[in-house]
């Protein structure tokens, strides 16, 4: 053990020579660490805390292998322990640190900050149209322009089109009644003014809007008092000439539980999608973060994030961010291992959660009106029997469940589920709105 000591204490010494670490570095993290034990190979280090263990992990284990080759003469592994203490009070206030480092340097939602490409310049330029900055002197706006119908999934910038289309307005015309909401916020608040019988003030809110924004609006399907409220918002503001832009996961066309009074309004105007940014807009994203954070990340560093995370901007923002955090606490410059690693965990964290069968005949039950237990019933009624070869078909093609498998969970002959499932084959291939409605319901298992 004492032995181990004091190669730890020249490995320490080692660290402290290297010209890319510095002393406020070496004093804060690497000095704190102390020697535990070498066996079969690796080396057991201690950390104070687990803040130390990330840290170190996330910034100097590179340094710290080295250290070890140059001191012993051959490489040997290092398993970076922690002192068995009460740790939540630390994590806690290291998490507080970061949020409060990080707060000041948020995006602002502007058509400056956002970063175009091939993957989102339709919807770019359709929304600085309507926010009156191109030249569509040519044309009435509001005639073609209106609704905007944005889709695209989650994290591909269309909160920052729709709330850059709200600041422009703005800007340009403080006196513009501009509404921004989202299609949750709107039930909540239709909620709360039933509740509260003061409907005409949530009327006069909405209906007066001279541009009226909502996020989300997918939100509102399959919600019949919701969409008969938006039905009529929709109607008055688009009768008397002013502008409303919508957002969505998917078009109109595959919700399958929109009211079609509201689906045909939805289209009366323009849709665009927002596909996956591709590498060069990654890297311009990831490039324009780092700036707006002061942090001089290098392209081989910023090509490691937009290479690894390819359809998420917020993802790709969380990792600069994360970079951010772990130079300001350490002094350090940011460096390829520490990208690596930061993007290695973004990953992880971010792994879709495994789909059960119980989430699957939840989704589906939503879908066509049943409960769960309907489905695993007897219960031979259309709809229910509707429901549960669906149910099938999303088991065997989303969790590749074999026949038997579908069976046991359902209590039913294999012979008798493989008939269902060709049956929802058949049904999917030549019925549209079915198919639109299974998608949604797979996409939706997938995005949990």
């Amino acid at each position: 053990m004492d032995s181990f000591k004091a190669v730890f204490e020249n490995v320490k010494n080692c660290c402290a020579a290297y010209h890319d670490v510095s002393e406020i570095g070496y004093n804060r993290w690497i000095k704190t660490l102390e020697a535990d034990r070498f066996e079969n190979g690796t080396a057991y280090i201690i950390a104070e805390n687990d803040f130390v263990k990330d840290t170190v992990t996330d910034v100097y284990y590179d340094t710290l292998k080295r250290a070890f080759l140059e001191t012993m003469g051959f490489e040997v592994e290092i398993e970076i322990l922690v002192r068995p203490e009460d740790t939540a009070a630390l994590n806690a206030d290291k998490q507080k640190r970061i949020d409060q480092m990080i707060d000041n340097a948020k995006y602002e939602y502007t058509f400056d900050t956002f970063i175009k490409g091939k993957s989102n310049e339709l919807a770019y330029a359709f929304s600085t149209a309507v926010a009156g900055i191109n030249d569509t002197s040519d044309m009435n706006t509001r005639d073609v322009f209106n609704p905007l119908f944005i889709y695209g999934d989650s994290g591909l910038g269309k909160t920052h089109l729709v709330r850059s289309i709200e600041h422009e307005v703005k800007k340009r015309d403080p006196s513009m009644n501009v509404i921004y909401t989202t299609g949750e916020a709107f039930l909540n608040e239709l909620v709360k003014q039933i509740g509260l019988k003061n409907m005409v003030a949530f009327h006069e809110k909405y209906r007066s809007a001279d541009f009226l924004i909502v996020d989300d609006i997918q939100f509102i399907a399959g919600k019949d008092s919701v969409q008969e409220e938006f039905f009529h918002t929709f109607n008055e503001i688009y009768n008397a000439g002013k502008q409303i832009v919508l957002t969505s996961d998917i078009p109109p066309s595959k919700m399958s539980t929109l009211d079609d009074r509201i689906r045909g309004r939805f289209i009366l105007g323009v849709q665009v999608d927002i596909q996956p940014p591709e590498l060069e807009t990654r890297m311009a994203i990831v490039k324009r973060k780092a700036e707006l954070l002061n942090l001089n990340l290098s392209d081989a560093a910023a090509g490691i994030i937009a290479e690894k995370v390819k359809t998420n901007i917020r993802q790709l923002e969380g990792a600069v961010k994360k970079i951010k955090a772990l130079t300001a606490y350490t002094g350090e410059q940011p460096t390829i291992s520490m990208a690596q690693r930061v993007i290695k965990e973004i990953l992880i964290e971010n792994r879709p959660s495994e789909i059960t069968v119980d989430n699957v005949l939840n989704e589906v039950a939503n879908g066509f009106g049943v409960t769960p237990h309907e489905i695993r019933s007897a219960n031979r009624n259309a709809p229910i029997s509707l429901a549960r070869k669906i149910a099938i078909y999303v088991l065997r093609e989303v969790k590749g469940m074999t026949y038997k498998e579908i069976g046991e969970e359902l209590q039913r002959n294999h012979s008798t589920v493989n008939i269902s499932y060709q049956d929802a084959v058949e049904m999917i291939k030549s019925n549209n709105e079915l198919k639109a409605t299974v998608d949604e319901i797979i996409k939706n298992l997938r995005s949990v």
